[in-house]
């Protein structure tokens, strides 16, 4: 069993060390065979000479760059397209959820699932930083939107920490359409459309305060990108044909 650890970032070289160093030292206490890609999102500081000079030490890490910034659902496709691991992660810069938490998601996967998502609100017990209030309320607004608009039933939609066979990323994000904050429930939309089978998962999670999304811009944006959904799946543009359960690890 291979894996892959995908971090999308953007502007993150005071972050970016200490989330290498932790999954190197993870994956190598558990012996995997794992590649951490780092998909620079056009970064203005130091980001990718930082990930140049992992990479030139531990020849399990590489970067990829965008073509400018293009928003962190366009970082983490790109990154999904080049894994190479029969497991594929993508998890935030900050390590919001301990890379340790990736043994639950996996675990769901060899239990028969084809995607598995971390979960903040599954057993809220397990935030140890809870976020504002303010965010909390918009996070459990757009979730009612995403069941109404798009009968997305998870409980939380935008937690970063997420893993894909292969296979099914392979399938999945060359439909994505949506480059920015509202790729999350695209994807799990498109994967649902699809007929694989998504598990939701609960992790430990902790607020960071070097989060750039802005509740009222960017909400507005991600209602929008809900709509968009709504068109691309009523005009064709997630049309694949369904497909059978895959063999199971």
């Amino acid at each position: 069993m291979t894996y892959s650890f995908i971090i999308p970032a953007y502007n993150e070289s005071s972050r970016i060390r200490p989330t290498l160093d932790e999954i190197l030292r993870y994956t190598a206490e558990q012996n995997w065979d794992a590649e951490t890609l780092v998909v620079d999102d056009g970064s203005r500081d130091d980001t990718p000479d930082v990930v140049r000079e992992y990479a030139r030490v531990h020849s399990q890490i590489r970067l990829l760059q965008n073509p400018g910034n293009r928003g962190k659902g366009f970082s983490v496709r790109n990154g999904m397209l080049h894994a190479r691991g029969d497991l594929c992660l993508f998890t935030d810069a900050d390590l919001s959820s301990p890379i340790s938490e990736a043994q639950k998601l996996f675990e769901a996967i060899r239990a028969g699932a084809d995607v598995a998502i971390g979960s903040r609100w599954l057993r809220a017990e397990l935030q140890t930083g809870r976020q504002p209030l303010y965010r909390q309320a918009f996070g459990r607004i757009f979730n009612l939107v995403l069941r109404l608009f798009l009968g997305l039933q998870f409980k939380d939609t935008q937690c970063g920490f997420k893993t894909f066979r292969r296979e099914a990323a392979h399938r999945i994000f060359p439909l994505q359409k949506i480059e920015r904050w509202g790729f999350d429930p695209e994807i799990l939309y498109i994967a649902r459309r699809m007929g694989f089978k998504v598990a939701e998962v609960p992790v430990l999670w902790a607020h960071s305060e070097g989060t750039r999304l802005h509740p009222f811009r960017d909400g507005i944006r991600m209602f929008v990108d809900v709509l968009h959904i709504r068109w691309y799946a009523i005009t064709g543009a997630y049309s694949a044909p369904a497909v059978s359960a895959p063999d199971r690890l």
